[in-house]
Protein backbone atom coordinates (compact mmCIF):
# COMPACT_ATOMS: atom_id res chain seq x y z
CA UNK A 1 0.00 0.00 0.00
CA UNK A 2 2.85 2.37 0.84
CA UNK A 3 4.34 1.90 -2.64
CA UNK A 4 1.04 2.77 -4.30
CA UNK A 5 0.59 5.84 -2.10
CA UNK A 6 4.12 7.03 -2.88
CA UNK A 7 3.49 6.58 -6.62
CA UNK A 8 0.26 8.55 -6.48
CA UNK A 9 2.05 11.22 -4.46
CA UNK A 10 4.75 11.44 -7.16
CA UNK A 11 2.11 11.87 -9.85
CA UNK A 12 0.16 14.43 -7.83
CA UNK A 13 3.27 16.51 -7.13
CA UNK A 14 4.21 16.39 -10.82
CA UNK A 15 0.73 17.45 -11.94
CA UNK A 16 0.80 20.42 -9.57
CA UNK A 17 4.41 21.45 -10.10
CA UNK A 18 4.75 21.22 -13.88
CA UNK A 19 3.04 23.85 -16.05
CA UNK A 20 1.49 22.80 -19.34
CA UNK A 21 4.37 22.94 -21.81
CA UNK A 22 3.88 22.65 -25.56
CA UNK A 23 5.93 21.45 -28.49
CA UNK A 24 4.89 21.99 -32.10
CA UNK A 25 5.78 20.65 -35.52
CA UNK A 26 5.02 22.10 -38.93
CA UNK A 27 3.61 19.72 -41.55
CA UNK A 28 3.58 21.02 -45.12
CA UNK A 29 2.23 19.45 -48.29
CA UNK A 30 1.67 20.71 -51.83
CA UNK A 31 -0.30 19.71 -54.89
CA UNK A 32 0.88 20.69 -58.35
CA UNK A 33 -0.45 18.91 -61.44
CA UNK A 34 2.05 16.57 -63.05
CA UNK A 35 1.68 15.87 -66.76
CA UNK A 36 3.77 12.71 -66.38
CA UNK A 37 1.32 11.32 -63.80
CA UNK A 38 -2.11 12.82 -64.57
CA UNK A 39 -3.96 10.29 -62.39
CA UNK A 40 -1.86 10.98 -59.30
CA UNK A 41 -4.27 13.32 -57.57
CA UNK A 42 -2.42 13.53 -54.26
CA UNK A 43 -0.60 16.02 -52.11
CA UNK A 44 3.14 15.60 -51.79
CA UNK A 45 4.43 15.88 -48.23
CA UNK A 46 7.17 18.52 -48.27
CA UNK A 47 8.05 18.33 -44.56
CA UNK A 48 11.75 17.49 -44.19
CA UNK A 49 12.31 14.10 -42.57
CA UNK A 50 14.32 13.96 -39.37
CA UNK A 51 15.23 10.94 -37.30
CA UNK A 52 14.16 7.49 -38.44
CA UNK A 53 13.04 8.17 -42.03
CA UNK A 54 16.01 10.42 -42.64
CA UNK A 55 18.22 7.37 -42.03
CA UNK A 56 15.93 4.70 -43.50
CA UNK A 57 14.49 6.66 -46.43
CA UNK A 58 13.87 3.74 -48.85
CA UNK A 59 11.94 1.80 -46.20
CA UNK A 60 9.75 4.80 -45.34
CA UNK A 61 9.16 5.65 -48.99
CA UNK A 62 7.75 2.20 -49.71
CA UNK A 63 5.33 2.49 -46.76
CA UNK A 64 4.52 6.17 -47.42
CA UNK A 65 5.81 7.12 -43.97
CA UNK A 66 7.41 10.35 -42.76
CA UNK A 67 9.27 10.97 -39.52
CA UNK A 68 10.06 13.78 -37.14
CA UNK A 69 12.52 13.83 -34.24
CA UNK A 70 11.92 16.29 -31.42
CA UNK A 71 14.28 17.20 -28.55
CA UNK A 72 11.53 16.21 -26.12
CA UNK A 73 12.79 14.26 -23.11
CA UNK A 74 10.90 12.06 -20.69
CA UNK A 75 12.32 11.43 -17.20
CA UNK A 76 11.59 8.73 -14.62
CA UNK A 77 9.84 9.88 -11.46
CA UNK A 78 10.97 6.88 -9.43
CA UNK A 79 13.01 3.71 -9.80
CA UNK A 80 11.69 0.94 -12.03
CA UNK A 81 11.39 -2.30 -10.09
CA UNK A 82 11.08 -5.91 -11.27
CA UNK A 83 7.77 -7.55 -10.53
CA UNK A 84 5.70 -4.36 -10.97
CA UNK A 85 2.95 -3.74 -13.52
CA UNK A 86 3.21 -2.43 -17.09
CA UNK A 87 2.56 1.20 -16.16
CA UNK A 88 5.40 1.09 -13.63
CA UNK A 89 7.77 -0.04 -16.37
CA UNK A 90 8.54 1.12 -19.92
CA UNK A 91 5.14 1.61 -21.61
CA UNK A 92 4.28 3.20 -24.95
CA UNK A 93 0.84 3.92 -26.34
CA UNK A 94 0.49 6.45 -29.16
CA UNK A 95 -2.39 7.82 -31.31
CA UNK A 96 -2.14 5.13 -33.98
CA UNK A 97 -5.78 5.51 -35.02
CA UNK A 98 -6.69 8.16 -37.58
CA UNK A 99 -7.36 11.60 -36.08
CA UNK A 100 -9.36 14.10 -38.21
CA UNK A 101 -8.64 17.80 -38.33
CA UNK A 102 -9.98 20.69 -40.34
CA UNK A 103 -7.94 22.89 -42.65
CA UNK A 104 -9.30 26.23 -43.84
CA UNK A 105 -8.55 28.21 -46.99
CA UNK A 106 -6.81 31.37 -45.87
CA UNK A 107 -8.79 33.60 -48.27
CA UNK A 108 -12.12 31.97 -49.03
CA UNK A 109 -12.76 30.24 -45.70
CA UNK A 110 -13.52 26.92 -47.44
CA UNK A 111 -12.80 23.92 -45.23
CA UNK A 112 -11.48 20.43 -45.91
CA UNK A 113 -10.58 17.46 -43.71
CA UNK A 114 -7.12 15.99 -43.16
CA UNK A 115 -6.40 12.84 -41.16
CA UNK A 116 -3.19 11.89 -39.38
CA UNK A 117 -2.01 8.83 -37.45
CA UNK A 118 1.20 7.94 -35.65
CA UNK A 119 2.66 4.86 -37.31
CA UNK A 120 5.81 4.38 -35.23
CA UNK A 121 7.59 5.56 -32.10
CA UNK A 122 11.24 5.66 -31.14
CA UNK A 123 13.83 7.17 -28.82
CA UNK A 124 16.97 6.27 -26.87
CA UNK A 125 16.73 5.24 -23.23
CA UNK A 126 19.62 6.47 -21.11
CA UNK A 127 20.30 4.65 -17.83
CA UNK A 128 21.61 6.17 -14.61
CA UNK A 129 24.35 3.50 -14.56
CA UNK A 130 26.02 1.13 -16.98
CA UNK A 131 24.22 -2.07 -17.90
CA UNK A 132 27.19 -3.99 -16.50
CA UNK A 133 26.73 -2.42 -13.06
CA UNK A 134 22.97 -3.01 -13.23
CA UNK A 135 22.99 -6.59 -14.58
CA UNK A 136 26.53 -7.92 -14.27
CA UNK A 137 26.92 -8.16 -18.07
CA UNK A 138 28.37 -5.54 -20.43
CA UNK A 139 27.24 -4.41 -23.86
CA UNK A 140 24.29 -5.83 -25.73
CA UNK A 141 24.11 -8.85 -23.40
CA UNK A 142 23.60 -6.48 -20.47
CA UNK A 143 20.74 -4.72 -22.25
CA UNK A 144 19.21 -8.10 -23.09
CA UNK A 145 19.43 -9.27 -19.46
CA UNK A 146 17.99 -5.97 -18.21
CA UNK A 147 14.72 -6.42 -20.10
CA UNK A 148 14.80 -10.09 -21.09
CA UNK A 149 15.24 -9.05 -24.74
CA UNK A 150 16.84 -6.10 -26.51
CA UNK A 151 14.70 -3.17 -27.61
CA UNK A 152 15.49 -3.79 -31.27
CA UNK A 153 12.72 -6.40 -30.85
CA UNK A 154 9.35 -4.70 -30.38
CA UNK A 155 6.84 -5.99 -27.81
CA UNK A 156 3.43 -6.83 -29.23
CA UNK A 157 1.25 -5.29 -30.49
CA UNK A 158 4.10 -3.03 -31.65
CA UNK A 159 6.19 -4.41 -34.49
CA UNK A 160 9.89 -4.70 -35.14
CA UNK A 161 11.59 -2.19 -37.40
CA UNK A 162 15.11 -3.72 -37.25
CA UNK A 163 16.55 -0.66 -35.54
CA UNK A 164 18.81 -1.03 -32.51
CA UNK A 165 22.01 0.75 -31.47
CA UNK A 166 23.54 0.89 -28.03
CA UNK A 167 26.25 1.97 -25.62
CA UNK A 168 27.01 1.00 -22.05
CA UNK A 169 24.45 3.51 -20.67
CA UNK A 170 21.93 3.66 -23.51
CA UNK A 171 19.97 1.87 -26.21
CA UNK A 172 18.30 3.39 -29.29
CA UNK A 173 15.14 1.82 -30.71
CA UNK A 174 12.21 2.34 -33.07
CA UNK A 175 8.93 0.39 -33.08
CA UNK A 176 6.07 0.39 -35.55
CA UNK A 177 2.60 0.98 -34.10
CA UNK A 178 -0.05 -0.64 -36.33
CA UNK A 179 -2.78 -0.43 -33.66
CA UNK A 180 -3.58 1.94 -30.82
CA UNK A 181 -2.68 -0.24 -27.84
CA UNK A 182 0.01 -0.28 -25.17
CA UNK A 183 3.39 -1.92 -25.80
CA UNK A 184 5.62 -2.40 -22.75
CA UNK A 185 8.91 -3.80 -21.52
CA UNK A 186 9.35 -5.01 -17.94
CA UNK A 187 12.68 -4.68 -16.20
CA UNK A 188 14.42 -7.65 -14.57
CA UNK A 189 16.65 -5.44 -12.42
CA UNK A 190 16.13 -2.26 -10.42
CA UNK A 191 16.77 0.85 -12.52
CA UNK A 192 17.35 3.80 -10.18
CA UNK A 193 16.51 6.31 -12.91
CA UNK A 194 16.52 6.73 -16.65
CA UNK A 195 15.30 9.07 -19.35
CA UNK A 196 14.30 9.05 -23.03
CA UNK A 197 16.67 11.43 -24.78
CA UNK A 198 14.27 12.50 -27.55
CA UNK A 199 10.93 11.64 -29.12
CA UNK A 200 10.72 10.53 -32.72
CA UNK A 201 7.76 9.17 -34.59
CA UNK A 202 6.59 8.28 -38.06
CA UNK A 203 3.22 9.49 -39.26
CA UNK A 204 0.80 8.90 -42.12
CA UNK A 205 -1.46 11.46 -43.75
CA UNK A 206 -4.79 11.26 -45.52
CA UNK A 207 -5.42 14.39 -47.50
CA UNK A 208 -8.48 15.50 -49.49
CA UNK A 209 -8.73 15.25 -53.27
CA UNK A 210 -6.91 18.38 -54.49
CA UNK A 211 -8.84 18.36 -57.77
CA UNK A 212 -11.92 19.32 -55.75
CA UNK A 213 -10.17 22.14 -53.88
CA UNK A 214 -9.78 25.83 -54.62
CA UNK A 215 -6.25 26.98 -55.39
CA UNK A 216 -4.44 28.61 -52.48
CA UNK A 217 -3.29 27.86 -48.95
CA UNK A 218 -5.16 25.78 -46.36
CA UNK A 219 -4.07 25.82 -42.72
CA UNK A 220 -5.13 23.96 -39.60
CA UNK A 221 -3.80 22.39 -36.42
CA UNK A 222 -4.32 19.41 -34.14
CA UNK A 223 -2.98 19.13 -30.59
CA UNK A 224 -2.02 15.82 -28.99
CA UNK A 225 -1.52 15.43 -25.26
CA UNK A 226 1.47 13.74 -23.63
CA UNK A 227 1.71 12.06 -20.26
CA UNK A 228 -0.06 9.37 -18.21
CA UNK A 229 -3.40 8.55 -19.83
CA UNK A 230 -2.80 11.04 -22.67
CA UNK A 231 -2.57 10.55 -26.45
CA UNK A 232 1.15 9.81 -26.10
CA UNK A 233 1.23 7.68 -22.94
CA UNK A 234 4.59 6.48 -21.58
CA UNK A 235 3.21 4.95 -18.39
CA UNK A 236 3.19 6.35 -14.86
CA UNK A 237 6.96 6.42 -14.34
CA UNK A 238 8.28 8.13 -17.49
CA UNK A 239 6.98 11.70 -17.64
CA UNK A 240 7.57 13.90 -20.73
CA UNK A 241 8.88 17.44 -20.30
CA UNK A 242 6.08 18.78 -22.52
CA UNK A 243 2.42 17.95 -22.10
CA UNK A 244 1.17 19.02 -25.53
CA UNK A 245 2.32 18.40 -29.09
CA UNK A 246 0.65 20.46 -31.83
CA UNK A 247 0.73 19.54 -35.49
CA UNK A 248 0.40 22.70 -37.62
CA UNK A 249 -0.64 21.93 -41.17
CA UNK A 250 -0.17 24.00 -44.32
CA UNK A 251 -1.52 22.56 -47.56
CA UNK A 252 -0.80 24.42 -50.80
CA UNK A 253 -2.95 23.84 -53.88
CA UNK A 254 -1.36 25.18 -57.07
CA UNK A 255 -3.83 24.54 -59.87
CA UNK A 256 -3.37 24.86 -63.59
CA UNK A 257 -6.11 26.08 -65.96
CA UNK A 258 -5.12 26.91 -69.51
CA UNK A 259 -6.99 27.11 -72.81
CA UNK A 260 -5.22 27.15 -76.18
CA UNK A 261 -7.06 28.23 -79.33
CA UNK A 262 -5.28 27.11 -82.51
CA UNK A 263 -4.21 29.82 -85.00
CA UNK A 264 -7.23 31.24 -86.80
CA UNK A 265 -9.61 29.75 -84.25
CA UNK A 266 -10.86 33.12 -83.03
CA UNK A 267 -12.58 33.80 -86.35
CA UNK A 268 -15.53 31.47 -86.92
CA UNK A 269 -17.19 31.12 -90.35
CA UNK A 270 -20.54 29.34 -90.20
CA UNK A 271 -21.50 27.11 -93.12
CA UNK A 272 -24.07 24.43 -93.97
CA UNK A 273 -23.08 20.89 -93.16
CA UNK A 274 -21.00 19.74 -96.14
CA UNK A 275 -20.44 23.30 -97.39
CA UNK A 276 -22.34 25.59 -99.75
CA UNK A 277 -22.16 23.42 -102.87
CA UNK A 278 -25.55 21.76 -102.34
CA UNK A 279 -27.25 25.17 -102.48
CA UNK A 280 -25.09 26.74 -105.16
CA UNK A 281 -25.32 23.77 -107.51
CA UNK A 282 -28.66 22.20 -106.62
CA UNK A 283 -30.57 25.06 -105.06
CA UNK A 284 -31.16 23.11 -101.86
CA UNK A 285 -31.56 25.52 -98.99
CA UNK A 286 -29.37 24.87 -95.95
CA UNK A 287 -31.24 23.73 -92.83
CA UNK A 288 -28.70 25.15 -90.42
CA UNK A 289 -25.32 26.87 -90.29
CA UNK A 290 -22.63 25.54 -88.00
CA UNK A 291 -18.96 25.30 -87.13
CA UNK A 292 -17.08 23.18 -84.60
CA UNK A 293 -13.92 24.70 -83.19
CA UNK A 294 -11.40 22.57 -81.30
CA UNK A 295 -9.53 24.14 -78.40
CA UNK A 296 -6.87 22.49 -76.22
CA UNK A 297 -7.45 22.37 -72.49
CA UNK A 298 -5.23 21.93 -69.44
CA UNK A 299 -6.87 21.82 -66.02
CA UNK A 300 -6.42 20.36 -62.55
CA UNK A 301 -9.21 22.32 -60.91
CA UNK A 302 -12.97 22.60 -60.95
CA UNK A 303 -14.16 25.37 -63.25
CA UNK A 304 -17.28 26.89 -64.70
CA UNK A 305 -17.99 28.21 -68.17
CA UNK A 306 -19.90 31.34 -69.04
CA UNK A 307 -20.95 33.11 -72.21
CA UNK A 308 -20.67 36.82 -72.91
CA UNK A 309 -22.05 38.67 -75.95
CA UNK A 310 -21.85 42.11 -77.51
CA UNK A 311 -25.46 41.73 -78.72
CA UNK A 312 -27.42 39.24 -76.58
CA UNK A 313 -30.65 37.72 -77.84
CA UNK A 314 -32.62 35.91 -75.20
CA UNK A 315 -30.24 33.71 -73.22
CA UNK A 316 -27.62 33.46 -75.96
CA UNK A 317 -25.67 35.56 -78.47
CA UNK A 318 -26.67 36.74 -81.93
CA UNK A 319 -25.49 37.74 -85.37
CA UNK A 320 -26.81 40.80 -87.22
CA UNK A 321 -26.77 42.15 -90.80
CA UNK A 322 -26.35 45.74 -91.96
CA UNK A 323 -30.14 46.25 -91.90
CA UNK A 324 -30.26 45.35 -88.22
CA UNK A 325 -31.85 41.95 -88.72
CA UNK A 326 -30.77 39.77 -85.81
CA UNK A 327 -30.91 35.99 -85.30
CA UNK A 328 -29.73 33.85 -82.36
CA UNK A 329 -26.33 32.20 -82.35
CA UNK A 330 -26.25 29.09 -80.16
CA UNK A 331 -22.98 28.02 -78.51
CA UNK A 332 -22.33 24.66 -76.85
CA UNK A 333 -19.31 22.80 -75.48
CA UNK A 334 -18.07 19.21 -75.42
CA UNK A 335 -15.36 18.38 -72.89
CA UNK A 336 -12.79 15.54 -72.95
CA UNK A 337 -13.05 12.32 -70.97
CA UNK A 338 -12.12 12.92 -67.33
CA UNK A 339 -14.29 16.02 -66.99
CA UNK A 340 -17.89 15.77 -65.78
CA UNK A 341 -20.53 18.09 -64.41
CA UNK A 342 -21.45 18.14 -60.71
CA UNK A 343 -23.75 15.14 -61.18
CA UNK A 344 -21.03 13.02 -62.78
CA UNK A 345 -22.50 13.28 -66.29
CA UNK A 346 -20.27 13.58 -69.35
CA UNK A 347 -20.31 16.95 -71.08
CA UNK A 348 -21.44 16.57 -74.68
CA UNK A 349 -22.81 19.56 -76.61
CA UNK A 350 -23.74 21.27 -73.36
CA UNK A 351 -25.39 24.65 -74.18
CA UNK A 352 -23.60 27.76 -72.99
CA UNK A 353 -26.07 30.36 -71.78
CA UNK A 354 -25.78 33.94 -70.64
CA UNK A 355 -27.16 33.09 -67.20
CA UNK A 356 -24.59 30.29 -66.78
CA UNK A 357 -27.21 27.61 -66.14
CA UNK A 358 -26.01 24.08 -66.82
CA UNK A 359 -22.31 24.98 -66.84
CA UNK A 360 -21.89 26.07 -63.20
CA UNK A 361 -19.28 23.44 -62.33
CA UNK A 362 -17.12 20.95 -64.21
CA UNK A 363 -14.94 18.55 -62.22
CA UNK A 364 -11.76 16.74 -63.32
CA UNK A 365 -11.16 13.16 -62.18
CA UNK A 366 -7.52 13.45 -63.22
CA UNK A 367 -5.18 16.12 -64.51
CA UNK A 368 -6.35 17.12 -67.99
CA UNK A 369 -3.15 17.69 -69.94
CA UNK A 370 -3.68 19.37 -73.31
CA UNK A 371 -6.81 17.44 -74.18
CA UNK A 372 -9.03 18.67 -77.04
CA UNK A 373 -12.46 20.08 -76.26
CA UNK A 374 -14.92 21.43 -78.80
CA UNK A 375 -16.98 24.60 -79.05
CA UNK A 376 -20.08 24.16 -81.21
CA UNK A 377 -21.48 27.24 -82.95
CA UNK A 378 -24.85 26.93 -84.67
CA UNK A 379 -27.67 28.93 -86.25
CA UNK A 380 -30.79 26.77 -86.31
CA UNK A 381 -33.32 26.16 -89.10
CA UNK A 382 -35.86 28.91 -88.25
CA UNK A 383 -33.14 31.54 -88.05
CA UNK A 384 -31.53 30.34 -91.29
CA UNK A 385 -34.86 30.69 -93.12
CA UNK A 386 -35.10 34.28 -91.89
CA UNK A 387 -31.57 34.98 -93.08
CA UNK A 388 -32.37 33.62 -96.55
CA UNK A 389 -35.12 36.21 -96.77
CA UNK A 390 -32.38 38.86 -96.58
CA UNK A 391 -30.49 38.13 -99.86
CA UNK A 392 -27.01 39.55 -100.22
CA UNK A 393 -26.63 40.10 -96.49
CA UNK A 394 -23.64 39.37 -94.37
CA UNK A 395 -24.28 38.52 -90.74
CA UNK A 396 -21.68 38.98 -88.06
CA UNK A 397 -21.42 39.05 -84.31
CA UNK A 398 -19.19 38.07 -81.42
CA UNK A 399 -19.35 35.60 -78.57
CA UNK A 400 -16.90 35.29 -75.71
CA UNK A 401 -16.51 31.93 -73.97
CA UNK A 402 -15.02 32.11 -70.47
CA UNK A 403 -13.38 29.25 -68.53
CA UNK A 404 -13.36 30.38 -64.89
CA UNK A 405 -11.78 28.51 -61.97
CA UNK A 406 -13.28 30.97 -59.49
CA UNK A 407 -16.52 29.16 -58.88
Amino acid sequence: MKSVINRLLYLLITAVALPAMAESVDITAVFRPDASAPFKNEFVNTTPDSGYCETYKPYCTVLNLFSIRLPLRSHSLMPMQPGTGPRENATFQVPANWRPLQVTHTETGETEQVEVRIAGIGSKYVLSDTVENLTGSPGVEGHRRLWGITWSNAPLPCQISSVGYYGEHWYGFFWRTPVEAACFRQTNFTIPSMYYEFLEFTYELRTPNPLRMTAGMYTGAHTFTLGPGADFDFGDVMIPEDTQLTFRFTLEVDHNLKVEVPPGGHSIRLEPQGGWQAWLQGGRKPSRLLRDQTVNLWTSSPFKMTLECDEPLGNTCSVRNANGHQVPLDVAVSLPFGLTDSTGAQVNRRPLRLDGSGTEQFLPSSYIDRKPSTLHFEIKRDAVEQMLEQPGSTYSGSATVVWDSQI
